[in-house]
């Protein structure tokens, strides 16, 4: 879908690239081999999205480095998109039904952002009736390609309602965070009814 809102696949393998490793600076030949794409190409999207300010870049010898800058205004909405796109996001969208109903599922942003998550943290929050089995295998795919523990919250609709509605601490907590919706309306989701 992404290729289809963004001209150039190239460009769309790059952002994928930098927008899911943020902390990380990459050599114009490490992304070449990343997004399997010629030198070119590669040089010519980077000079775009750096001219747009999407990407910085630094010199370090004869190597240059490039890195997603977290500061544009676009950042959180293409973070938002990628993580659709790849990783447990896309996992979550495309096996969504087959694991039972979901009314609300959610990403943290500083999830997306690269955080290693502590035991307070929550990664991804469903509401719904959810085939836990199917779901957990979904979760450690995600984690063994990520390399980090993914954690995960799943409330049926009317606990995450009562929740709500008492101001239960871990709830709010996720509530009041940032976050990218992937089933779900953002203000239902946050509405105390």
């Amino acid at each position: 879908m992404l290729s289809n809102i963004l001209v150039s696949e190239v460009r769309v393998n790059i952002l994928k690239l930098l927008l899911l490793n943020p902390k990380r600076s990459y050599h114009v030949r490490a992304i070449v081999r990343a997004v399997g794409a010629e030198i070119n190409a590669v040089r010519r999207e980077l000079e775009n999205l750096f001219q747009i300010e999407l990407v910085t870049r630094r010199q370090s010898s004869n190597r240059i480095y490039y890195q997603i800058n977290t500061e544009h205004a676009y950042y959180s909405d293409l973070l938002s998109l990628v993580a659709k796109e790849e990783g447990i996001g896309a996992a979550i969208l495309k096996k969504g039904t087959t694991f039972g109903q979901i009314e609300f599922a959610a990403l943290a942003l500083e999830f997306l952002r690269g955080r290693k998550s502590t035991a307070l943290d929550v990664d991804v929050f469903l509401v719904g009736s959810i085939k836990m089995d199917d779901l957990k295998n979904i979760i450690q795919g995600e984690e063994e390609k990520l390399g980090r523990e993914i954690n995960f919250s799943v409330m049926s609709s009317e606990e995450f309602t009562n929740r709500k509605r008492t101001n239960d601490q871990f709830v709010m907590r996720f509530l009041t965070q940032g976050r990218t919706m992937l089933i779900g309306d953002d203000k239902i989701f946050c509405a105390i009814v």
